[in-house]
């Protein structure tokens, strides 16, 4: 099988929309390269945006905040350079008001919150990460916030299904913040699959085997290019979407919260059998379970295959070397959302996209009612539409606050076709790694390879996982 690697530019195009994550559930995603390093000094002067905040707050004096948006990582990344503005846009419009900050690299910004938290000694408004909601809540660290977000003035334009991994019962602590990206997407060659009888990617498995057998007789070496060399691919870029179209969401949340649900419920095991069955069958390449995502991205580059399926780090990189390699391909590229497999009553075109932070409160701050009133003022505008828009319109990313007047017209139509797939035209359902722990998912990686390798069967995976997760969660 031939492929075909290229050297990319070092200065990616503004199609490059969502950058290249380091894997799923990291929720900055890195932004498109063109001028946009404005952070407080030039985003800033819009007064009226800033104002939008909440012009009239009763609180002067100082509110303590730390994050990891570094003015380094602004540079290249959409969701911090967006949170940084917005910040510095807050700040301006509340001159009474000492925003105390602390900025920390990522790297930096995980261990030193949780000394924080372990002391007792956590700041006013700070960054959540998903995994320690239910054990920080249970300690009485984090506010409450569901009483408040059910308040805020953008509620009915919050995309609830990003509020998963801050909730403990029927409790939410904090507000999603930055921006995500997809890790589960159907990139495809529109003429091609026109010519094998589908104007767009089929909706359904059976016809992808019908299409196959058109493929196959026509030149192509496989009809839908995937890896899974590195374990964790058949999970985070696939399991969780056929999972979600299974089980739904609540499943899952079960799962997170300890609610009763298990890896061994005949709805998991059939999104397990289900993926034994299919990667069986032919659509895909015979070595999946033997290359990286990175080498198979490679048979959709070279024409070996007719589609590819990753997330959206492969979507930059596959984007940035056709502009260069293969105009035409590059043209003719579309987004889609995996088939509906047979028997699933779930959603029809879910893909899995994640905030992993959130902007959470210090359940002090309720001694102080004026200032708690100034800290839930920032949360909400640091995850409303003007973050939105502003990522939206500068780097073609989203956040928590759906837009429906972002202007994407400086962009091509492969990275407005993206952002549509991403943000508009699917069903977000959770990132299965990004939650529960390692020792869970690792067990269940290495399971499902063997399965996929038909070295084990779905029952005896889900018992495993299942194992796994009561010994280590």
């Amino acid at each position: 099988m031939k492929k075909r690697k290229v050297m990319m530019s070092l200065m990616l195009s503004a199609a490059m929309l969502a950058g290249m994550l380091t894997g799923c559930g990291n929720s900055s995603a890195p932004a498109a390269t063109e001028a946009t390093t404005a952070t407080e000094t030039t985003a800033a002067t819009d007064a009226e945006e800033g104002a939008a905040a909440g012009a009239e707050l009763a609180y002067s004096g100082e509110i303590t905040m730390m994050h990891y948006s570094t003015s380094e990582e602004s540079q290249g990344n959409g969701g911090s350079d967006g949170f940084r503005t917005m910040i510095a846009n807050w700040k301006e419009a509340h001159p009474d008001i000492d925003l105390n900050e602390t900025v920390l690299a990522n790297d930096d910004y995980k261990p030193q919150i949780a000394t924080l938290a372990a002391a007792g000694d956590l700041p006013d408004v700070f960054l959540l990460q998903g995994m320690n909601t239910k054990a920080w809540a249970e300690q009485g660290l984090i506010m409450d916030m569901t009483d408040i977000i059910k308040d805020s003035p953008y509620y009915s334009d919050y995309n609830q299904a990003y509020f998963t991994p801050f909730t403990d019962g029927d409790k939410i602590y904090g507000l999603p913040a930055l921006t995500g990206g997809t890790c589960t997407v159907v990139v495809y060659d529109k003429a091609a699959w026109k010519e094998a009888g589908f104007d767009t990617f089929p909706t359904t498995w059976e016809d992808v085997k019908k299409a196959d057998e058109y493929f196959k007789a026509n030149g192509y070496t496989d009809t839908i290019a995937f890896g899974n060399g590195s374990k964790w691919q058949a999970n985070s870029c696939f399991l969780s979407v056929i999972g979600d179209r299974f089980t739904g969401p609540d499943w899952f949340q079960s799962i997170i919260d300890k609610g009763g649900a298990a890896f061994t419920d005949d709805e998991f095991v059939q999104a397990l059998q289900f993926t034994q069955d299919i990667f069986a069958s032919g659509v895909f390449n015979e070595d999946f379970n033997a290359i990286t995502n990175e080498d198979a991205r490679e048979y959709y580059i070279s024409g070996d295959a007719a589609a590819f399926v990753g997330g959206n780090w492969d979507v930059s990189y596959i984007g940035a070397t056709l502009l260069e390699t293969d105009p035409d391909l590059y043209a003719n590229t579309g987004f889609a959302a995996l088939p509906q497999p047979e028997g699933a009553t779930g959603s029809t075109n879910s893909q899995n996209i994640g905030l992993g932070y959130a902007i959470a409160l210090n359940p002090k701050l309720a001694d102080d009612p004026d200032k708690l009133a100034a800290a839930i003022d920032l949360a909400y505008y640091l995850t409303g539409p003007a973050f939105s828009t502003y990522v939206g319109e500068n780097y073609a990313l989203a956040g928590l606050t759906k837009t429906a007047n972002v202007d994407l017209s400086a962009f091509d139509q492969y990275t407005q076709d993206f952002y549509d797939f991403s943000y508009v035209s699917t069903t977000p359902c959770e990132i299965y790694d990004s939650y529960v722990n390692s020792a869970v998912w690792d067990v269940v990686n290495t399971e499902m390879q063997s399965m996929l390798n038909g070295d084990t069967t779905a029952q005896n995976v889900a018992e495993k996982a299942q194992e796994a997760y009561e010994a280590n969660y």
